[in-house]
């Protein structure tokens, strides 16, 4: 994790927005929610060797424990641009990862509102207007101080086309495909230079259900607007092969709604669980909405093999015994079936299970994947 006298902040506790999320700092039930392979029963892998230096238990087949990464003498768990640099160049040789600054998030993610909204200019949205790019830097250049935002953030209320409502865009469902720490979905950081990036610019596709539900609900009801943010977050989908990323998308996805909710009612917007506790006042959230939060997150963030639709690594050789009359055995290992004939309806692993939360059934991803086709 970043050190305590880091620029960005190292604390969720402070009142500040933060970057990089202790932890230690994240009550140990929800975190070890927020740990669960819903797929599995069991938790998260490493699913990486990055982490075998710390010891037994961090190899690429060990569950994430809880008590591995809330040890503050110890941290462990750190966003991308955290990592050294030949650590980062590692993760991209082995895995193809390369995370994508914000501007092409929010281009990409304009896109998506513009064909849902009926918008014809490509370069803006209800949300917001690109800034030319041969303009100030763009956020992935820009230094500590340097608080310019390659988009300019519309000051007006979203308004809606005819036939479509604000309730319609905040259940419409999105998914972040290969998601690592989920740029496309939340935008509290750039993931290329590590800047904050205050509530009320931000530019993913959750913050946008975040923004509308606040502008329509506003300082009226809190719980209201917890009900619609849990609908917004049961809409937003990602997954990853790599652990640590499926664990940090999840903690991203959660402290978006705490800010945006403490942003929304506090005028704060910072990264504070103390309205989120078992000891808040009974007429805020508690510890008991970030539970309900923490399991909607676990099953719509989920660790996956991109290619086979089954758990990283879960697949496993098929084994046949033939007897003889002389009373020997003869056996025979063969390549998981969907493996070697690159069939993904065949493999042997876990296949990856999420949510349909309109009929409360588990659904195997595979089945919409083809679906789909």
């Amino acid at each position: 994790m970043i050190m305590a006298d880091n620029h960005f902040g190292a604390s969720s506790s402070t009142g500040v927005l933060v970057r990089d999320i202790l932890e230690w700092h994240v009550p140990e039930e929800v975190l070890a929610v927020l740990l669960k392979d819903r797929s599995t029963g069991h938790n998260l892998i490493w699913a990486t060797d990055d982490y075998t230096a710390h010891g037994t238990g961090f190899g690429a087949n060990d569950e994430i424990q809880v008590s591995q990464i809330a040890d503050r003498d110890h941290p462990v768990i750190r966003p991308r641009v955290d990592k050294n640099a030949e650590e980062q160049r590692q993760r991209s040789v082995k895995r193809a990862e390369v995370f994508t600054p914000s501007w092409i998030c929010n281009k990409q993610n304009n896109l998506v509102d513009a064909a849902w909204f009926g918008w014809k200019k490509r370069d803006s949205s209800p949300f917001n207007t690109e800034l030319p790019m041969g303009g100030p830097p763009s956020l992935a250049t820009a230094d500590a101080t340097d608080m310019f935002l390659p988009w300019k953030t519309s000051l007006q209320r979203v308004k809606f086309p005819k036939g479509k409502t604000w309730q319609e865009y905040v259940k419409a469902p999105r998914l972040e495909v290969s998601c690592g720490e989920a740029p496309y979905l939340v935008s509290r950081y750039d993931t290329v230079s590590g800047r904050i990036i205050p509530v009320g610019e931000r530019i993913g596709l959750l913050d946008r259900k975040l923004r509308v539900i606040t502008e329509n609900i506003g300082m009226g009801d809190i719980q209201d607007w917890l009900y619609c943010a849990k609908r917004a977050v049961q809409s937003i989908y990602g997954f990853d092969w790599q652990g640590d990323n499926v664990l940090l998308a999840r903690e991203n996805v959660l402290f978006t709604v705490v800010e945006s909710f403490n942003a929304a009612f506090y005028d704060g917007g910072d990264s504070s669980l103390a309205r989120f506790t078992a000891d808040a006042p009974a007429s805020l959230p508690g510890k008991s909405c970030l539970l309900v939060f923490a399991e909607i997150i676990s099953w719509n963030i989920w660790q996956m093999d991109g290619i086979k639709f089954v758990v990283p690594m879960s697949c496993r050789p098929t084994v046949t015994k033939t007897p003889f009359l002389d009373g020997t055995v003869e056996t025979h290992t063969e390549q998981c079936p969907g493996c070697r004939k690159k069939d993904n309806s065949r493999h042997t692993g876990t296949y990856c299970k999420i949510m349909d939360w309109n009929s409360g059934q588990e659904v195997k991803f595979a089945t919409l994947h083809e679906g789909v086709k």
